[in-house]
């Protein structure tokens, strides 16, 4: 094949960054002018013109050339949609961890971590992920969607100890540290907190506590345990949780589908961007309602997202809380979903007929 059908084909690649209207229109020219600027024997586009192409045709595609806000909200759509995309790829690879702890794996780990002991009953969870301790269904979806989001999340395997601790309570961190780290588990340092409990309802003879809080992790699974200094004989001076780190197909599946949601989100703004472009009525309307959207979309991120920081940093995590946590999803499911529903009548606006062509800018 000839150096300049090669490198023509190339460039035909890199022009598939712009609209399909451009490219039928302007393609053919476009390549010809390359062609001619290129010296004999190139087969490849330089870097620069590469980046130049990919760029312009980027940019191409939101329309408006007169608008200077359009690439900002292009790119807050973009970064919104890819991380409402890879949370969600995330939830689906979640799917691929084993079941939490059943009861003769938890009580093979209770009785090696804390011996002496008497833990009661194991409760096992129904579901990997659940609500209020039951499986997410059709019956509860309306009370995660309308404010109880927050109760959605990994489920545990558990059981408590009640009543006087048998020994102080030093001892039984000290006991389950050097047990978890004989048996392979890695021991993260304890988080001590103190209080004041009461004997009676006046308070006439208050006892200080403290509660310390035990984190380790071996393979797949994590230890949470809570160790009291209490004495009362119906209080839980002991309480484990047994549940599973994050399987290793997320990662990927998170970065997968983010990086895909991203480009769609680009392209459909871009689409959306060109469609209303010059509408008086129908583009504002699409602005207004694209402008609801991005508002209720990242608002419970910039709430949420530092909050996690903070609190990641302050305590020991042997697995990071999941991506759509991050998000403010599903506590602040009822601003995605009104802000989904903007989306979706701004989107049939773009997809409506055209019949006026006056300028508007899509967003500001």
């Amino acid at each position: 094949m000839p150096t300049t059908e090669v490198l023509a084909r190339r460039y035909r690649r890199l022009l598939r960054c712009y609209p399909r209207d451009w490219r039928r229109a302007r393609a053919a020219e476009v390549i010809a002018l390359l062609l001619d600027a290129a010296p004999a024997g190139r087969t490849r586009p330089t870097a620069r013109e590469a980046v130049d192409l990919v760029r312009a045709g980027l940019r191409c595609r939101l329309g408006r050339p007169a608008s200077r806000t359009v690439v900002a909200w292009a790119a807050l759509a973009t970064v919104i949609c890819g991380l409402f995309a890879g949370a969600l790829a995330s939830r689906a690879a979640w799917e691929t961890s084993r079941p939490q702890p059943d009861r003769a794996e938890a009580a093979a780990i209770l009785s090696e971590v804390f011996p002496g002991h008497d833990l009661g009953d194991i409760d096992t969870p129904p579901a990997l992920f659940v609500v209020y301790g039951h499986p997410l269904t059709l019956r509860n979806v309306r009370s995660v969607l309308l404010g109880d989001g927050g109760e959605y999340q990994e489920s545990a395997t558990g059981a408590g100890a009640t009543g006087a601790p048998p020994v102080p309570a030093e001892q039984i961190v000290a006991v389950a540290r050097l047990r978890l780290t004989d048996g392979g588990w890695r021991v993260y340092d304890p988080e001590v907190s103190g209080g004041v409990s009461c004997a009676d309802k006046l308070c006439a003879t208050p006892m200080e506590i403290t509660d310390t809080t035990l984190v380790a992790r071996r393979g797949d699974t994590i230890l949470n345990a809570s160790i009291s200094s209490q004495t009362a004989v119906d209080a839980t001076y002991l309480a484990v949780e047994l549940h599973r780190a994050p399987p290793p197909a997320v990662v990927p599946a998170g970065v997968l589908g983010a990086l895909l949601g991203a480009a769609a989100g680009w392209l459909v703004f871009g689409w959306a961007s060109r469609r209303t472009e010059g509408r008086r009525v129908s583009g504002t309307a699409a602005s207004i309602l694209f402008g609801v959207t991005m508002v209720l979309w990242w608002l419970p991120v910039l709430l949420t997202a530092p909050y996690l920081f903070t609190h990641h940093l302050a305590e020991p995590h042997p697995a990071w809380h999941p991506p759509w946590e991050w998000l403010g999803q599903p506590t602040a499911s009822l601003l995605f979903l009104v802000g989904a529903v903007c989306a979706l009548l701004a989107l049939g606006l773009a997809a409506g007929p055209r019949r006026d062509r006056s300028p508007v800018a899509l967003v500001g």
